[in-house]
């Protein structure tokens, strides 16, 4: 029972790190990008790259590092499925939640793109934070600000590096 209960967590914890990460990195790149007036192919192919870069990454870390507290809990040099599950998890919640961001730049204008974007992104974290909020049994409002503030953030930051260039 408490294996089973340790794997579901794994696994949770994994799509609302490959999600949130994954927004708020692409989201925040695209917009960073945009706003310094890079053109809309090598915006495309910049978003492009990140996401399936980064998927690969996520995905190797998050095996790396439930394959290496397993090892920790059991003394067991071997992987388990769970880390591979795990790594899956994070690779496709990732790939997957970084086009979302991406979406508005293939279909509108650059302007237009920027706007939808950021909303789209911030409307997901918010659907993630009413999820979270609802699977862990905590209240809906502080999970959500606690996503949309944090995601927010890190889209600022990205909007405001981008007008220093």
């Amino acid at each position: 029972m408490i294996s089973s209960k340790i794997a579901k967590a794994s696994y949770y914890r994994n799509f609302v790190f490959g999600v949130e990460d994954s927004l708020v990195s692409t989201v925040g790149l695209l917009s960073g990008i945009t706003i310094a007036g890079v053109d809309s192919k090598t915006v495309l192919a910049t978003g492009v790259i990140l996401i399936f870069v980064e998927a690969i990454s996520m995905g190797a870390g998050s095996f790396l590092s439930e394959s290496s507290a397993e090892t920790y809990e059991n003394h067991v040099e071997k992987p388990t499925n769970r880390s591979y599950l795990d790594a899956l998890i994070m690779f496709i919640s990732y790939l997957l939640s970084g086009c979302i961001p991406l979406l508005p730049y293939i279909i509108f204008s650059q302007d237009i793109a920027f706007w939808g974007s950021v909303i789209v992104s911030l409307l997901v974290l918010f659907v993630l934070g009413v999820i979270n909020a609802k699977i862990s049994g905590t209240r809906v409002w502080k999970s959500v600000m606690r996503m949309v503030l944090i995601g927010g953030s890190a889209i600022a930051i990205g909007s405001i590096i981008g007008r220093l260039f």
